[in-house]
């Protein structure tokens, strides 16, 4: 993916069609079928096959008689046909289709909508971001339509809640929420969670799957043949980290234990790369020390790394994956890229600084979310640390932009796209889901 797509059509009640006029004239036929002239004494084609003949409507319609379930969806098509018709349609748009009709909207919120989606495996794309402002509300972007949406809420959460410190991973087009920090501001206590919630693209609504066997937080997660693995961390009861490891089928909806990590690590991360999965943590001895250690599943066993070159400017919220290349962003906004069978760094470009109007210099912004989307790479969010000369104090501004690039342009050329729907100050989690 090079560019977005540049669609901005808006469903609007200007235009008004004849529809049975439209039918007379045989504007309904199948391509195929020769129309007659004007005036030929033939007799007119006959409508494709499941043609239902219709009255003319007022699509329009916003009487609260009215709930649509006399007309077609699309008028001419055949019911099944017009569903895959807006299926196609990406869901950035979908709250304007649902502004078209009524009809257009049971359509699109009916359950033979979802189940046909899921048995095409029409997902869309998508990429998932919670800020920490909204703890509980996740915020979807659609690249194609270059528009934001929220997503219901998550279960179990209210405007108090607040989750922290968990993973989330896309696998087998569905969205996961792993574990973290469970934060109550009106219970006024927080707990590790062992909890999965899954975000199913096609019903768009979230449910509760399989809980892991071990509460956990900030610890390793990646992908690895739609297997979900998930080691580390740490939680009330485990001070110096855990060596546990477990993966979970999506599938099957289970977790099963794996062989535990050669010493418990705390502040986890992880990537998947040539069927492995890589952790690099901190070990607790009498000091904290980094420490880099690979599962191989065909191999059902963990094995030590001594370099630890190639992951040691890596941390969890500034690195992503494309392709098999590592691609992560330093403290001082230069975009590098290695490939993991590698040792040397390359250069990409610099990540531009923000400028604000009343400020004399550039800043360089933190706490962002980095994820790859095809060869894209994406920043979203964050926040900068201003400078304040007239009281001579320091204070956070928020962010809501989003820009992108293509990984493969050299120097990195930046283009804006949709801004967050609300300035979100630092990125708690986000991932990407490619149809």
């Amino acid at each position: 993916m090079g560019q977005r797509s540049k669609a901005r059509k808006r469903a609007t009640k200007a235009d008004t069609i004849d529809y049975s006029r439209a039918d007379r004239e045989g504007f309904f036929s199948s391509s195929t079928t020769q129309l007659p002239e004007r005036g030929c004494s033939c007799p007119p084609p006959p409508p494709p096959p499941g043609f239902r003949r219709i009255e003319a409507t007022n699509m329009d319609s916003e009487g609260d008689d009215d709930d649509g379930t006399g007309e077609a969806i699309i008028p001419g098509l055949p019911d099944d046909l017009a569903l895959r018709c807006l299926a196609k349609i990406s869901h950035g748009y979908h709250g304007l289709l649902e502004c078209v009709s009524k009809k257009w909207k049971q359509a699109i919120r009916s359950m033979d909508y979802a189940h046909m989606k899921a048995r095409e495996g029409w997902c869309g794309n998508w990429l998932f971001v919670l800020g920490a402002d909204s703890p509980a509300l996740w915020h979807a972007y659609d690249p194609d339509a270059d528009r934001w949406h929220p997503l219901p809420r998550m279960p179990g959460f209210t405007d108090d809640d607040e989750l922290c410190r968990f993973s989330c991973v896309s696998v087998s087009n569905k969205f996961l929420v792993i574990g973290g920090c469970h934060i109550s501001h009106s219970e006024k206590r927080c707990w590790e969670t062992r909890s999965l919630m899954v975000f199913d693209p096609f019903k768009k609504k979230w449910k509760g799957a399989a809980y892991m066997q071990i509460a956990r937080t900030d610890f390793a997660c990646a992908v690895i043949s739609d297997k979900v693995y998930v080691a580390g961390g740490s939680n009330s009861s485990s001070s110096k980290g855990l060596a546990t490891a477990e993966v979970y089928d999506p599938h099957a909806d289970t977790w099963e234990d794996l062989p535990s990590m050669p010493f418990p690590l705390i502040e986890c991360f992880s990537i998947s790369h040539g069927g492995q999965f890589h952790v690099v943590g901190k070990r607790v001895c009498n000091f904290q020390h980094d420490t880099y250690v690979i599962f191989n599943p065909s191999e059902h066993k963990w094995h030590v790394m001594e370099d630890l070159l190639p992951v040691c400017k890596l941390t969890c919220d500034t690195t992503t994956i494309i392709e098999g290349d590592i691609y992560s962003i330093l403290p001082e906004g230069t975009v590098t890229m290695v490939m993991p069978d590698q040792k040397d760094w390359h250069v990409l470009g610099v990540y531009p600084a923000v400028v604000l109007p009343d400020h004399d210099r550039p800043l360089s912004p933190f706490g962002f979310g980095f994820v790859a989307f095809g060869r894209c790479i994406y920043v979203v969010g964050g926040m900068v640390l201003k400078y304040n000369t007239s009281n001579h104090t320091y204070a956070f501004v928020k962010l809501d932009a989003t820009k992108f690039c293509d990984a493969r342009t050299s120097p990195l050329e930046w283009q804006d796209a949709k801004p967050l729907p609300v300035q979100a100050c630092r990125i708690l989690g986000c991932a990407s889901m490619e149809e």
